[in-house]
């Protein structure tokens, strides 16, 4: 398990402070990207809930704002990934209602959307040499 996907388990699992979905994507990158856990806490703090406004998906945004925190300003293979693996959803409103309907829980969904998004934008940073290859040195 990489070190990213590690953190971002940590952080869901954490109930004091809680870790929103946007910010559960962005702090396990945030040293990599050159900011703080706090600045990355800050950044994220109303991506909750899509946007606090059932809209986008504040997992799915947290992985485009770390995409362009590592000067990745084309987004194509990540939403491509998503829309594939959610019947083309991004909404955090549609996702949510989509789960409930396959008799889903909130949380458990929630939590594998982050990891998915985690795991989804270090596989790009990865192909696109901004971080290195695992195993090699521990950021």
């Amino acid at each position: 398990m990489s070190q990213y996907l590690e953190r971002a388990q940590e952080l869901r699992a954490t109930i004091t402070p809680h870790y929103n979905c946007g910010q559960s994507v962005v702090v396990p990158f945030a040293t990599a990207a050159g900011i703080t856990e706090e600045q990355a806490m800050g950044i994220c703090a109303n991506f909750a809930g899509g946007l606090r406004r059932a809209a986008a998906c504040g997992a799915i945004t947290g992985g485009l704002i770390v995409l362009g925190l590592f000067g990745i300003d084309d987004p194509t293979a990540y939403y491509q990934a998503l829309r594939m693996n959610h019947e083309g959803m991004l909404d955090c409103a549609d996702l949510l209602k989509r789960n409930k309907e396959l008799g889903g829980e909130r949380k458990p969904h929630c939590d594998a959307l982050v990891f998915e998004c985690v795991t989804l934008v270090e596989k790009i940073l990865r192909e696109y040499g901004k971080l290195p290859e695992e195993g090699s040195v521990k950021q």
